[in-house]
C-alpha cells in the first residue's frame, strides 16, 4: 500500500474533521494527504503526507530509533528483516533450527536465574531478558523469512554426507 492509502483508510475510521483538529491543520489539508498524488512523485500535490515525511527522515538519518519510537507508541517493537541470502551456509535448515532452539534456551535460562535468586526480577534482569528475548525475535525472524522465501523448499543435498 502507498502511504496516501494507509493514511486514507486511518483516517476514514475516525473522520477527517477529527485528525484534522487534533493535529490543528485545516481539513482540506488532511485531505490532500489523503488522496493520490498526481503522478509518481508523492510531493506533487505539494502536501507531503506525514507518513511519506516519516519515511524520508528514517532515509536521511537511517536510525532506527525514528522507527521504534513510533513502534513504541503504537505499544508495539520494530523487528528488522533479516537478511537472508541464497546459498549461504547460514541458511542449512539444521543449522537455523538449532539456534532458535538455543535462544529459546538462553531466554529460558535467563528467566529463570533472574526468578531462582530471590523470587524476583529486577529491572537489571529485565534488560538482559529483553535482549535474550531481541535475539530470538531475530532468530526466529530468519527462519520464517527463509521458509517464505523458499530457502528449505528445494531436496536436501545428499552429496554432503
Amino acid at each position: 500500500m502507498k502511504a496516501w492509502e494507509v493514511l486514507r483508510d486511518a483516517v476514514d475510521e475516525v473522520g477527517v474533521k477529527a485528525v484534522a483538529a487534533r493535529l490543528k491543520v485545516s481539513s482540506a489539508l488532511v485531505y490532500k494527504w489523503c488522496n493520490e498524488p498526481p503522478g509518481e512523485d508523492p510531493d506533487a500535490s505539494g502536501a507531503l503526507n506525514p507518513l511519506d515525511r516519516m519515511r524520508i527522515i528514517y532515509e536521511v538519518t537511517r536510525d532506527r530509533r525514528v522507527v521504534n519510537w513510533l513502534c513504541s507508541a503504537a505499544s508495539g517493537f520494530f523487528v528488522m528483516n533479516p537478511a537472508v541470502e541464497a546459498g549461504s551456509r547460514d541458511e542449512l535448515l539444521l543449522g537455523v533450527t538449532q539456534r532458535v532452539v538455543e535462544e529459546f534456551g538462553a531466554l529460558l535460562s535467563d528467566i529463570s536465574r533472574s526468578i531462582a535468586n530471590d523470587g524476583r526480577i529486577t529491572r537489571e534482569e529485565a534488560d538482559t531478558i529483553r535482549q535474550s528475548w531481541e535475539k530470538l525475535k531475530f532468530h526466529a525472524e530468519s527462519f520464517v523469512v527463509a521458509c517464505e522465501r523458499g530457502v528449505y523448499d528445494r531436496p536436501p543435498d545428499k552429496s554432503r554426507r
